[in-house]
């Protein structure tokens, strides 16, 4: 706004000021116009062969911004990058540090049960933090206390298994097709097919040492039918629609490994909603924080970052669009769309702008317990005017605007 206008600042260095080019995007997959490396009066159109639907769907990495600058390692992997592993009755994706270098303390997996279907008894190195996308199922953990749980989930809630600790994971049968969701590790060298399976474990111990322990010394008969090789995902009966059940012992773990994220309310804010879950209200999950935030068109997660974690964000719906400061003048511009990973280090500036015609949507990690970003416009807000009006010739009326309180969302 023209009220808003930056006074002249006399003691502001005398340096050139960066030009008013918008650097909006240029086109979307929707937009019907054919991709060129060419804005601002620069670049020059493809005489050789072109990839039209990825160059399609990756506008500002073709036309980049011109704020765009130096070199920012890639943030951006797409699931279908992923090679799948399927398996009769599903199928699982990752994404790791060797698909996304820069991705070095979260890695995802994208997974699918039919009906019935599981994810055998296993366990792994790192914590495992759980987001439904689609149906309902049953996960089973036990502590090294001996403390269980056992519990339902559906779209859009939680679980979390702490390092180590062995679990299952079934697809019920009260969703037709079953289920698909996201594992998040706090590892970026977590490998889904490196995980310690109970089938495989039990094919690799001398027969006579598996019946002694288990108290059968010598009736080796018993354990004629442990899988030569591991199930990894295999089909059975469907769980017994009543958890009580299903259990061997009621639920004794201090604190819950499921969590009702769905029934959660939003807050609404500005340019769409949020919800936030960690520690403080998902009391099991010790290591790493979410959100899930719907953007309304043209909404914007305002301009922040993360002080000591990384972000590991997927998207769900819709197209988006981030920049990534990585200081020394390093940024970079990159466009998301359903499926599509960003990955952000700690303390790397960023913000996530909805570029489409509808509301998308988009759930977001952190390896921490409680979550935490710093607002550049609270920042702002709450810094002396007068450094403010230095470094960035902003007016009084523009400072007396910027909000004291964080806006997470804006339009």
């Amino acid at each position: 706004m023209h009220c808003l206008a930056s006074p002249i600042v006399p003691l502001q260095p005398d340096v050139p000021y960066t030009d008013s080019n918008p650097n909006k995007v240029l086109w979307t997959p929707t937009s019907g116009k054919f991709p060129q490396p060419e804005r601002a009066g620069l670049g020059a159109s493809i005489l050789g062969p072109q990839n039209v639907p990825m160059d399609r769907q990756n506008a500002d990495l073709l036309a980049p911004p011109t704020t765009d600058n130096g070199e920012v390692r890639n943030f951006k992997w797409p699931f279908s990058f992923s090679h799948s592993r399927l398996t009769h009755g599903g199928w699982a994706r990752q994404q790791n540090v060797h698909d996304m270098p820069l991705a070095a303390d979260i890695a995802g997996v994208n997974m699918r049960l039919e009906v019935e279907q599981i994810r055998e008894l296993h366990w792994h190195t790192a914590a495992e933090w759980a987001y439904v996308l689609k149906g309902d199922l049953r996960i089973s953990t036990i502590t090294s206390e001996g403390e269980v749980w056992l519990g339902d989930v559906s779209e859009g809630d939680l679980w979390y298994f702490p390092a180590g600790n062995p679990h299952s994971i079934q697809a019920k049968d009260t969703a037709a097709g079953g289920a698909e969701f996201l594992l998040i590790f706090d590892s970026g060298n977590f490998s889904e097919d490196s995980t310690f399976l109970l089938t495989d474990w039990l094919a690799h111990v001398p027969k006579s040492v598996i019946a002694k322990n288990f108290g059968l010394d010598g009736d080796l008969q018993a354990f004629d039918h442990i899988p030569e090789h591991e199930l990894y995902i295999f089909p059975s009966l469907p769980p017994p629609e009543e958890i009580n059940e299903d259990v061997i012992i009621p639920n004794n773990a201090p604190n819950p490994f499921t969590f009702q994220f769905s029934k959660v309310v939003p807050d609404k804010k500005l340019g769409g909603t949020v919800k936030i879950v960690d520690s403080r209200t998902f009391t099991a999950s010790e290591k790493i924080a979410a959100a899930e935030v719907e953007l309304e068109a043209g909404g914007l997660r305002e301009l922040h970052w993360h002080p000591t974690q990384p972000e590991w964000t997927f998207f769900i719906c819709g197209q988006a669009r981030i920049t990534l400061f990585a200081s020394s003048s390093n940024a970079a511009t990159y466009d998301f769309y359903p499926g599509d990973i960003a990955y952000i280090p700690p303390s790397f500036g960023h913000y996530i702008e909805n570029i489409g015609n509808t509301v998308f949507d988009r759930s977001f990690f952190l390896s921490i317990d409680v979550f935490q970003d710093i607002s550049l416009t609270q920042w702002l807000a709450l810094t002396p005017p007068e450094l403010v009006k230095a470094h960035l010739g902003f007016s009084d009326k523009l400072i007396a605007s910027l909000s004291k309180e964080k806006q997470t969302l804006v339009k």
